[in-house]
């Protein structure tokens, strides 16, 4: 008499990976979710935070950069708004898919932010608290990258990316350095 066979395709036991999928209660996280899900979306609010006040920095540089030649740098800090406030959705949005809870509340934003918040007049006093930011965020999503290590994928890529990112902004900043 024939054994029945489980569905081994590839090595893999796609009747477990079947059952397993069942519990719709967690969404996206599956069992096979090896990091601590509240560490990682204790990680990504701050994230968030810093993005969130990183927008508003480079918003209000944008407002009120003023003088000859300031064109470019006006353009530069209009475009890195645009750009963290994207890195702030995909954050959101990630948090989101670990059953988290984004974190926007204003009152605590600049507490949890690892950046600091500027508001200089002279446009290179701005240049350089954007580097400074950064530099700032470089560092904190490197940080993070590593303590995830190889238990979401997902969520270090993402991070990878925006990380990718911020570099560039941090050369650019460098760039308009007198």
């Amino acid at each position: 008499m024939e054994q029945p066979t489980r569905n081994l395709a590839h090595g893999f036991d796609v009747e477990a990976i079947r059952r397993a999928a069942a519990n719709l209660e967690d969404g996206a996280v599956t069992e096979g979710y090896k990091a601590d899900r509240e560490s990682v979306i204790a990680m990504l609010n701050d994230a968030l935070a810093t993005e969130l006040l990183c927008v508003l920095r480079y918003k209000r540089h944008y407002y009120t950069v003023s003088g000859p030649d300031t064109a470019a740098v006006k353009a530069e800090f209009l475009e890195h708004a645009q750009q963290e406030q994207d890195h702030a959705d995909r954050i959101a949005e990630r948090i989101v898919q670990l059953n988290g809870s984004p974190n926007f509340n204003p009152a605590t934003l600049a507490a949890r932010s690892h950046a600091e918040y500027d508001d200089s007049e002279d446009v290179q006093a701005m240049i350089r608290a954007d580097l400074i930011a950064e530099r700032v965020a470089i560092e904190s999503y490197r940080q993070m990258i590593e303590a995830i290590g190889d238990k979401d994928p997902t969520t270090k890529q993402m991070l990878i990316e925006i990380m990718a990112v911020e570099e560039e902004h941090a050369d650019d900043m460098h760039d308009f350095l007198a």
